[in-house]
């Protein structure tokens, strides 16, 4: 039986990686902030990413999902990204647990564009620095059941005009294939290798498809509209004044959603026989919408 270190349990990623975690039929101990319900299977470790306790004792490897991606200053995403990076990875070895699989993220390819970017570079560079047998996985823009981050996009989706960033290029991933890949390498020997994944949509989405997508998603006719970068940073500053730390929509994240390309390089996809998406933006978008629409989230 393989016991398994995971860390953000209860976000979106992780909540999700622990029950299939558990339905594989392994073991788990997760790390959590606040008393969490008894679960089968699951042992609640009390703590953050700066007192991780006990979270590694006899694991067979960790998982490292929790990290930052809004931020009210650079210290925010130094204090997740780094040096909660940087603690795990000091938990693993003393705890002399060596297979270490890490979240990172596609931004940490253009480190100078955003600070959270340059962050999870940061993180992805302490990794490759220790003597973990690790792995490292680069998810573009994950969706799915519980997702709040997209939530947005599929709310501006049911107005029917959907703002954009300048014309661009994305990939995309459904949450329950990115966490089979986190559980495929859990079970195959470290290649100290850096993954970049997605479904796997020939020549990928351009923001203006990805928005259609979106509105067959929720049933509306989507009209997109690119926006200029000027614009998008002023709508942040307003965002930022009127909703505090709770806005999507940062200084930050502009200056990455304008990048023109996120998408996953395919010379960095993992092989097939390890692991091949199987839920298409066709299954999963509307899937994902319907689960709002459940929850009166839409």
């Amino acid at each position: 039986m393989t016991v398994l270190a995971i860390t953000g349990g209860t976000g979106f990623v992780g909540s999700r990686l622990i029950t299939q975690a558990l339905a594989d039929g392994h073991k788990v101990r997760a790390l959590t902030r606040r008393p969490q319900p008894p679960r089968e299977g699951v042992t609640w470790i009390e703590g953050a990413l700066d007192r991780p306790g006990t979270l590694c004792a006899g694991v067979d490897a960790v998982i490292h999902v929790a990290g930052v991606v809004n931020a009210r200053d650079r210290a925010g995403f130094v204090t997740g990204n780094i040096d909660g990076t940087r603690t795990i990875l000091d938990a693993a070895a003393s705890a002399g647990i060596e297979r270490f699989i890490h979240v990172s993220s596609l931004a940490a390819r253009e480190p100078d564009l955003s600070t959270y970017g340059w962050s999870k570079a940061q993180g992805e560079a302490l990794v490759r620095a220790s003597d973990r047998e690790w792995d490292v996985v680069r998810p573009p823009a994950v969706y799915g059941p519980g997702d709040m981050e997209m939530r947005e996009m599929f709310r501006l989706a049911t107005r029917r005009v959907m703002p954009l960033p300048p014309p661009g290029k994305l990939s995309i991933l459904h949450v329950d294939d990115l966490v089979r890949l986190l559980l495929a390498l859990v079970r195959v020997k470290s290649e100290r290798a850096t993954y970049e994944v997605d479904d796997e949509t020939p020549e990928a989405w351009t923001h203006e498809s990805f928005a259609r997508a979106l509105g067959q998603a929720v049933g509306q006719r989507v009209m997109p509209l690119s926006l200029p970068r000027p614009l998008l940073s002023f709508a942040a500053k307003i965002a930022r004044a009127l909703q505090g730390d709770e806005a999507k929509l940062t200084p930050d994240r502009v200056a990455y959603f304008c990048h023109p390309d996120w998408t996953a390089h395919p010379d960095r996809r993992p092989p097939a026989a390890l692991w091949q998406p199987r839920i298409s933006a066709a299954q999963g978008l509307p899937a994902t919408a319907q689960w709002y629409r459940d929850n009166a989230l839409l």
